[in-house]
């Protein structure tokens, strides 16, 4: 082990009453020949009534449509998704857009589609003149649409009638609401906003079984998954394997890492926000450094796939290649593959499952073994990367407990690249800091409401203890 790595904490810790144990933090390997054991999960596999819908969607002939509510419509998610609709209008519509205050885009969007959209919201309500005149720029009739702004807007485009799938580009706890509303109006999801399930899941699953609606992923990881679980019987899954490109320090030792942050911490500062293989906003680039998106992306596989936090592993993949796979009972290990590429995902998840041809120059290349010629694989680094173990901890505990880190996360994150602060090491301090002080409030059967007052009270945490944490020791 590394001499001056932050120290490992060993105490053991467990609420009063409770199973709750934050010092079951590892992410370990687990090879057992016990019964795989499943729980809930949100994605449409693995049970009779999901392969049934399968096959009955599949079997639909080429007249099929989706109209598509898009939530964050002026993101990278919504303008991507705008770009099925434009490409194959023959099965993609648009029936109501939401922005937060990109009102100009919005207008032009709205203007574009305008055949078929029924409602127009923009979440920043002092827009509302502004987006009002943008429209009448681009020749949008106002009584031809409904417009909304403000705290309704996202609910608003959620639960359009029109609307047959609900694309949940929002970002952070924002989208939990607008989800919910689109669950009780019976809406399909395509899950674009990792919130929804991370903090929300113990409140989301319920609902979703209760209102019989379909959750498909749009991240690349858990589409794979999701790809690899079709026609898969019940009783199958026995282990998920999320690929992992190891970020921004996936060359860099533990020693190396160490020292550059005691001596260089502004050029470990500009690295962390560089990611090696995929061009990604600066959040999700620093989470890939610190393999925090990772350990998140675990939690989300726990409530997407019903699988255990045993049976899920995380695997060091630097080509990006193989976006995750699944071991079967019969030890059969099934994956997917493709040059790295956001838009493959997300198109499935409006389109499952349907499998939609796009024009040649405006989709990704064809892939290719050949002239990919190798693959290479090995274990995350459990040193070099603590925010791994941190998820796993916050999984097992379940409840509010993966709100706390996420938010916690969150907010650290921004704080690193804002430079206010926090280091980089710090980072992992303040989540596992942050979670042991939510041990007294922690519920394991939330409600959506105390998730949300969770999320704010973990980012308001965080911040307390930026001033006093680089005295901190690590402890996970």
């Amino acid at each position: 082990g590394l001499q001056t790595w932050p120290k490992l904490s060993t105490r053991r810790k467990v609420i009063a009453g409770s199973s709750l144990d934050l010092e079951n933090r590892g992410y370990v390997r687990v090879e057992s020949e016990a019964e795989t054991v499943s729980y809930s999960r949100a994605a449409p596999v693995l049970d009779e009534a999901s392969l049934k819908k399968t096959l009955e969607a599949s079997l639909e002939d080429d007249s099929w449509t989706r109209s598509v509510s898009v939530l964050g419509s002026t993101g990278s998610i919504g303008t991507q998704t705008l770009d099925f609709a434009r490409a194959r209008p023959d099965h993609f519509s648009v029936s109501a857009l939401c922005a937060g205050s990109n009102y100009e885009l919005l207008a032009q969007q709205a203007a574009e589609f305008r055949d078929t959209v029924k409602l127009i919201g923009l979440s920043d309500g002092s827009k509302v003149l502004e987006l009002k005149e943008a429209l009448k720029r681009y020749d949008v009739d106002e009584k031809s649409v409904e417009i909304v702004c403000g705290d309704d807007a996202a609910i608003a485009a959620a639960t359009c009638t029109d609307a047959d799938v609900v694309v949940t580009g929002v970002v952070g706890c924002a989208g939990l609401q607008p989800t919910v509303a689109a669950i009780e109006a019976g809406k399909d999801i395509a899950l674009a906003n990792k919130e929804t399930l991370i903090a929300g899941g113990p409140a989301i699953l319920p609902l979703l079984k209760k209102y019989g609606v379909a959750m498909t992923p749009a991240d690349s990881e858990h589409s794979a998954i999701f790809q690899c679980l079709q026609g898969v019987p019940p009783g199958s899954l026995r282990k998920v394997i999320l690929t992992a490109s190891g970020g921004a320090f996936r060359d860099v030792s533990a020693d190396e890492l160490l020292d550059a942050c005691s001596n260089k911490p502004e050029w470990v500062r500009q690295k962390a926000t560089t990611h090696p293989n995929w061009d990604m906003g600066a959040k999700i680039t620093v989470d890939s450094a610190t393999m925090m998106n990772k350990g998140l992306e675990v939690i989300e596989a726990h409530y997407l796939f019903g699988a255990a936090y045993d049976d899920i592993d995380v695997v060091v993949h630097p080509q990006s290649i193989i976006h995750s796979a699944v071991e079967l009972q019969d030890n059969s290990v099934i994956a997917q593959c493709g040059w790295p590429d956001m838009r493959l995902p997300l198109l499935y998840s409006v389109a499952w499952p349907k499998r939609v041809r796009m024009p040649a120059d405006q989709w990704e290349r064809r892939f290719d073994f050949v002239q990919l010629g190798s693959m290479t694989f090995k274990a995350p680094d459990n040193i070099k990367y603590p925010c791994i173990g941190l998820a796993y901890t916050a999984g097992r505990a379940g409840g509010t407990m993966t709100g706390a880190l996420n938010a916690a996360n969150e907010m650290a994150n921004e704080m690193f690249r804002d430079n206010k602060g926090l280091d980089y090491l710090d980072i992992p301090k303040v989540i596992a800091q942050t979670m042991e002080d939510h041990r007294q409030d922690f519920d394991p059967n939330p409600s959506l409401d105390t998730i949300i007052q969770v999320d704010a009270w973990a980012r308001d945490n965080v911040q307390r203890l930026a001033a006093s944490v680089q005295s901190r020791p690590l402890a996970v």
